[in-house]
């Protein structure tokens, strides 16, 4: 399966050069949603499009037993700085987290999976929204199950790139391979004045300091040490001029955690550290807005993925991957059947590109064994080479 990736190299790379050239955010990947639709329609592959408002999905074959291969397409408000002949050509946009590569090694499989005698079915899902949400908060996974595109599903896996890990290695591990994210939301009220009088008013941001220290105090002091947990304030707004002292403060952030226990214990903590401001003569608001749980990688998906790894790649090039503090949404789909993520080593010449930052880029030469890992552990599947029960 590796050597009939590579054979394909070239178009799974145009495939990704193209997407990256042509970036679009979440729930606007109208143009990257065509090109994956007729890429499918010209291997011969039911689509359907439209699916949780951009999405697209794949159907190869009929019946049972139902393989998902999911890829997101979205990208991000970045502007990018790299010089190459592939770079984005939208001002302010660029794929800074690899959908580009995911969404063309997903395009890629549908290329070495067209196999009429395949049993089974192969259900492509081209997932919008990954990094964002719509006015309803809801992302591109959760719009997509709730238009059926999980429905009968026995097994889902999903691949994303690593710049931090050598191109040649995969990188899984059973159990959660992301956090739980939720935001929160809060306005500390005071009373604003003239900055030269801050005794005839209500300082907010005086009141938002005493607020901050207990925020950061939470971790370390009421969250069990062993347990993964985050909480970082990302957003704060004050103030209108230099001799003003404003009516209120705003503050925004993001919690991250992995265990459900300690996930409910932040929010209780959190509501707490807001009632500092009644103490102090003012008052406030908060709101947590609950978001997607950790992916958690099934034992026996990820046992099916570490056997096709080794074999195509050697047990040497297999790694352990330590769980990081970033969300997924394809945890939504790990939810409704079993599944598994795996981390695809991309580091362009040892050199690490930060995800999500303007200067990110992939080795490319990367792409065929992402290709030939999702095609082969889904044949494998499907055939009844592996089985989960």
């Amino acid at each position: 399966m590796l050597d009939r990736a590579l054979e394909i190299r070239e178009q799974v790379v145009r495939l990704r050069r193209d997407i990256h050239q042509h970036p679009e955010l979440s729930f606007q990947e109208t143009r990257t949603a065509a090109l994956v639709a007729d890429t499918l329609r010209s291997l011969g592959l039911r689509v359907k499009t439209g699916v949780g408002k951009t999405g697209v999905v794949g159907y190869l074959g009929e019946g049972s037993p139902v393989v998902a291969l999911r890829a997101d397409m979205d990208a991000l408000p970045i502007q990018e700085a790299n010089d190459v002949p592939y770079a984005s050509c939208t001002p302010g946009v660029m794929h800074a987290c690899g959908h580009d590569a995911h969404a063309a090694i997903l395009l890629g499989v549908a290329m070495l999976l067209h196999d009429p005698n395949l049993p089974g079915q192969v259900r492509f899902l081209f997932q919008p929204a990954e990094e964002s949400a719509d006015e309803e908060r809801k992302g591109g996974a959760e719009r997509m199950i709730a238009d059926g595109a999980m429905e009968g599903v026995d097994v889902v896996m999903s691949l994303h790139v690593a710049s931090d890990v050598p191109t040649g290695y995969v990188e899984i591990s059973v159990g959660p391979d992301s956090a739980a994210v939720d935001t929160f939301f809060a306005t500390i009220i005071g009373q604003g004045c003239h900055g030269a009088y801050p005794h005839q008013g209500l300082d907010p941001i005086f009141i938002a300091a005493q607020v901050l220290n207990a925020i950061y105090g939470i971790i370390p002091r009421r969250i069990d040490p062993f347990q993964p947990a985050v909480i970082s304030v990302c957003r704060i707004h004050a103030g209108t001029a230099e001799n003003i002292i404003p009516q209120q403060v705003e503050l925004a952030g993001t919690i991250r955690s992995m265990d459900a226990a300690v996930r409910k214990q932040l929010a209780e903590e959190l509501a707490k550290v807001f009632t500092i401001p009644n103490a102090l003569g003012g008052r406030s608001e908060f709101e947590i807005i609950k978001g997607v749980p950790p992916v958690c990688n099934d034992e026996r998906v990820v046992s099916l993925l570490r056997q096709v790894a080794t074999d195509l790649l050697g047990p040497d090039k297999l790694r352990p991957k330590t769980p990081g503090m970033g969300g997924e949404d394809f945890a939504l789909m790990t939810e409704v059947a079993p599944g598994a993520m795996f981390h695809l080593g991309v580091a362009l010449g040892g050199e690490i590109r930060r995800g999500h930052s303007d200067t990110f880029d992939i080795n490319e030469d990367a792409l065929p064994i992402g290709v030939a890992i999702l095609a082969e552990a889904t044949r494998r599947y499907l055939i009844g080479e592996f089985k989960l029960g």
